[in-house]
């Protein structure tokens, strides 16, 4: 059965949700960035900011001089979420396979066999638009095509207003004249061995048999191969089956950038996430770390753990790690989130070295012992001195 795919996108989804806060801002150039940081970074832009010249990630210094009548406004994060959950909110009724991306205004849903109840998915998509637009303010672009690759493409080209309807067998016909840059996979270290090769549109990628592909890019030529024909299996992810992960917050009372009181409410919450995985009998293999700061600037990094823990001593040190990562700036933090995810049954194969594998069991052993005398008597009942500086 070919499959219906509808891809919403809200243009500047950060510059959308102010302009539907503030309606001043409609029609004028605006970028949405931290003005009082040092090194401030833009963080998005309006379309009339993109087409004087002005790009994510430059710095903002640089934009303003670009345009001098822009309007620079500090980011809201906790907007974008709700923004986000209102959008996601309105587009269940029509389908319960549908996958959002990181409150940036994308949403794909699988419409594939609901026609008999709510008609064809060009008609769900048109008025899934027109209900986003008259309640919340907001203006996607969408598109409709056999998966998602092929959506995300047909969005990016009617940007910023529109829609594109990509029938089955189209696929490919319509990726051929566009720039490998456009092809969602498409990195930009292929992009530039590609153009080593002099090869810089689709078209010219698809001409190659996938034993020619491999010659210069070995495991990634497959990737390659479809992603230039447009095929692309991967599933709508069911709204309810997102990937598991194990999430502790910290919000602080006063805003602080002092080291060592980062580092015992980190710990804190390590303690957190470890007593999780270890009562679900899982182990993590990547550690998240999202510091948002008090000029509304959110920087986040992660880090992979080979192999996977549970163990709270070994997440704490990956933390660190993380958090040295994230912890870029000056300004003083006002909020930190830890994530645990990419779960698993923890692993069971032993350390390469006598000493590693006695290391390893200590410390499961004092891990153990301390979750057994806190469920007799209370988390309070063993802390870590570190702990003691929050």
């Amino acid at each position: 059965m070919n499959r219906s795919i509808i891809h919403l996108n809200v243009a500047d989804f950060a510059v959308a949700v102010e302009r539907a806060v503030d309606h001043r801002l409609n029609q004028r150039p605006v970028i949405i960035a931290p003005e009082g940081a040092a090194r401030a970074a833009v963080y998005d832009m309006s379309n009339e900011a993109y087409m004087a010249g002005i790009r994510k990630g430059m710095a903002l210094r640089r934009a303003v001089r670009l345009c001098r009548d822009v309007e620079v406004l500090p980011p809201h994060p906790d907007r974008y979420e709700l923004a986000m959950h209102d959008v996601l909110k309105r587009a269940l009724p029509y389908s319960p396979l549908i996958e959002t991306g990181e409150d940036d205004g994308h949403l794909f849903m699988d419409a594939t066999g609901t026609s008999r109840l709510f008609g064809p998915p060009i008609d769900v998509a048109w008025r899934l638009r027109r209900q986003i637009k008259t309640d919340l303010g907001l203006d996607p672009i969408w598109s409709v095509a056999p998966n998602k690759l092929v959506a995300k493409v047909a969005t990016r080209l009617v940007k910023p207003d529109g829609e594109y309807i990509v029938a089955a067998g189209e696929e490919e016909p319509l990726l051929a004249p566009l720039p490998v840059g456009l092809v969602p996979g498409i990195e930009h270290p292929d992009q530039l061995r590609l153009r080593e090769f002099n090869l810089t549109h689709a078209f010219q990628v698809s001409a190659l048999s996938l034993e020619q592909l491999e010659v210069p890019f070995a495991t990634r030529a497959l990737l390659l191969y479809e992603a230039v024909r447009g095929i692309d299996p991967s599933p709508v992810l069911a709204i309810g089956q997102k990937p598991p992960k194990v999430i502790a917050d910290h919000e602080f009372g006063n805003d602080t950038n002092n080291a060592h009181t980062l580092e015992a409410i980190l710990y804190g919450l390590v303690e957190q996430v470890g007593s999780r995985l270890r009562r679900r009998r899982r182990a993590a293999r990547r550690i998240a770390i999202i510091l948002d700061y008090s000029d509304g600037m959110r920087h986040a990094r992660q880090v992979a753990a080979r192999p996977a823990t549970a163990n709270d001593l070994t997440l704490f040190e990956l933390a660190c790690r993380t958090l040295q990562l994230a912890w870029t700036r000056r300004v003083r933090i006002r909020h930190m989130r830890l994530v645990c995810d990419r779960l698993i049954f923890p692993p069971a194969q032993l350390q390469l070295f006598a000493a590693d594998q006695k290391a390893n069991e200590k410390r499961c052993g004092l891990i153990t012992a301390i979750d057994a005398v806190r469920h007799r008597f209370g988390n309070e009942a063993v802390r870590f001195g570190r702990t003691l500086a929050a």
